[in-house]
Parts: structure tokens; sequence; C-alpha cells
């Protein structure tokens, strides 16, 4: 089933009332120009071509996998098809072209795919992606022949009675024999008031030279556009319950599933839980036996199994077996977590790699540091790895003890069996199995309190 894809993404999207081209918006933090890139590709489209225009410097970079075609004059769909005329005419091109709106990002792979077979087996000039609702007020209706197939798209300010009663409804997506496409696109006109070329039309070009129409009913959320901040929150509501059905399905527990949100490449296995408002991003993957959240983000990570992860926010970490983290900890990109170490409350890690069994408990900041194994840093403690103008590494080795803060001031080594006193500023290298104490003397006045109070008075 050869087939190619054209994706119409040149609109403004006023509605949305942003800056932003319409298409680079997020749904589950994916822009919704990938979501019908991604369902394309799937349902095996060979090429995928990609028509922009509004802020195109925004979109363009998302589509470096696509032939990506400027619409300079964006002067209506059909316009928009024309500048592609040239890339269609190839002799390599597949015998059957499937047009879809860059903004409907829950079209599935399957229903592309029977969009494309029912084109293809009825040998179809065009097969229509359509839609039923019950109440189709504002929408052009399908009228179909006794055969069921297409005679024409009426809009509804057009439409008789028993037209407006017909509740089955174009959705802007259509498959295209491209040789008959290409034939009639020279016959579009834009003598109407917005003086734009339709894609539309050619299916009464097609239908008045006695060629075939289909029409492949759909369901009525994957073809939705999105055109509204509040149709984009809809169509997420619809992503989320797919995406946490189908892992519900393979075994995750989710408490409210209503809150939890998981992006389409996250990859969870079976026995993982998931607690209310966590929200997992990117290529984010958890092992068996871990628990998430509350109240939790984790973006483009890696959790092993058995770890706990609660109230925390983890951007691009690995955390290995029976790890710990939280609550409230932050763990940046870079950090690595062995097996059994331990992030705790109000803990930052960044650029670091907390060796096995060690713990970083609480109110601690470890940046561009290498912890062996066993290691405790006491709570308040932090390596000073900015001087300003370069980053600097702190090495801590095995089985250390890191009183309660201490600063140590990178580059700097703590070696191995050392204790650390707290309220220490560690500068120099400290030797395995050392003691380290840095401390001014401390005073005490007798009688201060007393004296103090009565200078007061």
């Amino acid at each position: 089933m050869a087939f190619s894809t054209l994706i119409l993404a040149a609109g403004a999207g006023t509605r949305m009332r942003s800056t932003r081209a319409k298409v680079t918006h997020g749904l589950l933090e994916k822009p919704l120009i990938r979501w019908v890139v991604d369902a394309a590709r799937q349902a095996g489209s060979a090429e995928v071509i990609t028509v922009v225009g509004f802020a195109r410097e925004q979109v363009e970079p998302l589509l470096e996998d696509t032939t990506v075609v400027i619409q300079e004059e964006r002067l209506g769909t059909g316009h928009a098809v024309m500048m592609v005329a040239d890339l269609l005419a190839r002799e390599d091109t597949p015998p059957s072209l499937l047009v879809l709106c860059g903004d409907t990002p829950l079209i599935t792979p399957d229903t592309i795919t029977a969009l494309v077979a029912s084109q293809q087996q009825g040998g179809a000039a065009i097969c229509m992606l359509t839609h039923l609702l019950a109440d189709p007020t504002g929408y052009g209706r399908v009228v179909r022949d006794a055969e069921g197939n297409v005679l024409r798209i009426v809009e509804e300010k057009d439409a008789t009675d028993e037209e407006r009663a017909l509740e089955e409804c174009n959705s802007a997506a259509y498959c295209f024999d491209v040789r008959v496409l290409l034939e009639n696109l020279a016959e579009l006109k834009n003598d109407n008031a917005q003086g734009e070329y339709y894609l539309t039309d050619i299916v009464g070009i097609c239908v008045a030279k006695g060629m075939t129409v289909k029409a492949h009913i759909a369901l009525a959320e994957e073809t939705q556009g999105i055109n509204s901040r509040a149709q984009l929150a809809q169509a997420t509501k619809v992503m989320q319950q797919r995406i946490n059905n189908r892992h519900l399905e393979a075994g995750v527990t989710m408490l409210d599933p209503d809150q939890v949100w998981i992006g389409p490449d996250v990859v969870l296995e079976s026995d993982v839980e998931l607690l209310p408002l966590t929200m997992l991003w990117g290529k984010t993957t958890v092992a068996s036996g871990s628990v998430i959240g509350p109240n939790t983000r984790v973006t483009d990570s890696v959790i092993g199994p058995d770890c706990r992860v609660d109230e925390s926010v983890l951007i691009r970490a690995r955390l290995e077996a029976e790890v710990a983290c939280g609550p409230r900890a932050y763990l940046r990109p870079g950090t690595v977590m062995k097996a059994g170490s331990k992030a705790g409350t109000h803990v930052e890690i960044k650029n670091s790699t907390i060796g096995e069994g060690s713990k970083v408990p609480h109110l601690s900041y470890m940046g561009d540091a290498m912890l062996g194994v066993g290691v405790n840093i006491g709570a308040g403690s932090i390596t000073c790895n900015y001087d300003g103008a370069n980053k600097h590494p702190t090495v801590i080795g095995d089985r250390a003890f890191v009183g309660s803060d201490t600063m140590m001031v990178a580059p700097v080594t703590v070696g191995s069996d050392t204790v650390i006193g707290a309220g220490s500023v560690i500068t120099k290298p400290v030797p395995d199995g050392a003691l380290a104490l840095e401390r001014t003397e401390q005073k005490i006045i007798e009688g201060w309190t007393v004296k103090h109070r009565k200078e007061k008075r």
C-alpha cells in the first residue's frame, strides 16, 4: 500500500492568541505537527511533505525528517497543494497522496491506513475522511448517492433542510489518486470572497467528470482540528486517556488516571505505580516496581527497578535500582544515582554521580561531583563548583563522612574513609583515612547577656 503524505501547516492560527505558530504548541509536551507526522510515518508513508508559511522559522526545526515546502502567499488549501505539484510529478512518487492538516494530532495510524486502503481498493479518484455528529451545526455536509459514493460537499448556508439533517461531515483529510489530482489542480478557481483556492473544490470537479469519490467515516475526535486553547485542552484530555489506558492495560497502576500525564514516547514496565500529579515527559523510562509521585515531573530520564521518587523534579537523570529520591529533590541533567543511593529532602544535584549506597539526605547541593560508595553527606553541605567563570569537579572517596554545613571548594578531592567536621570549608585535598576540620576558635564571654540588656536600658 504505497502512499506519500502532504501535511498542511502554513496557517497562523489566530484564535490561539499566540505569537507562536499554531502547530508548534505542545500536546503532552509534543508539538501538534509532530503527532501528525509520526502518525503518517507509523502508517507506512513513503515520504512526508510539509507546507509551512506563518512563523516558519519556528516550524521548520520540527520537520527535519520531512520535505519542507514554503507557501509564501497563503491562498488556501488548494494553493498549498499547487506548491508541491512538481514534487508530486516525479516518476518515483507513490500512486496515492494522503493530505492531512497539521493541527489534527488525534488522528491514528489505523485510521490513515484504512483511508488509504479505501481509496486504493476502490480505485477511487478521492477518498475523503468524514465523521458523524449528532449536532453537525457549522460543518459542511457530505451528500452521497444510493451506492454510497460522494456526490458533493455542501456548506451549511447553502444546504437544503434535508441536507442540513445529514450527520456526516467533511473532516478536511483526503487520499487522492496522485495522477487525477495533478490533472485537475489547474481547474481550481479563486472566485470567492476570500480569493482562495479550496482543495474541497476538487471533489466537485471529479464528480462532475464521472469519477468515483468515496468517504471513510472516522471517530469525530480523531478529526478534530485545534483552533483554540480550549480545543487544545480537550485534545490533551483525549490523548491523556488513550495513553493512560494503554499503560493501565499493560500492568501500570494509577491511583487516579485523570491526574497522571504521560508523554507518547515514555516507556513503563509492568508493576510501576504512578501517584496523582505525576508528569512523565520525553524519552523517560521507568522499570518495574518503582513508585513515582505524587507531585512529580520527570523528563528524559531513566528510572531503574524498585525506585521511589516523591515530590521531585528530574531532568535527564539516571537512577539505578532501589534509589530513593525526595521529597522535593531536584535532579538536574547529568545526575547519576547508583544502586541504593539517596537524594533526600530539598536536595539539588547537577552533573554528578552519587555512588552505590551513598546518601545526600537533606538540604544539600552536589554539582559536578563524583561520590564513591557508601558516602554520607551531612545536611546543608555543598560543593562550591563555580568560581564565577568556570565549573570545577569535586571527588569524594568511598565511605567518606561529610559533616553538616560543609563547603567543599572545587577543584578538591576528599579521600576514602575520611571524616569532615561539621561547619568546615574544605579547600585542600584530604588524604584517605584523615579527619579534616576547618573552624575558628570558639569564644565564650561569660555574663554577656545580662550586661548587654543593662546597656540597652
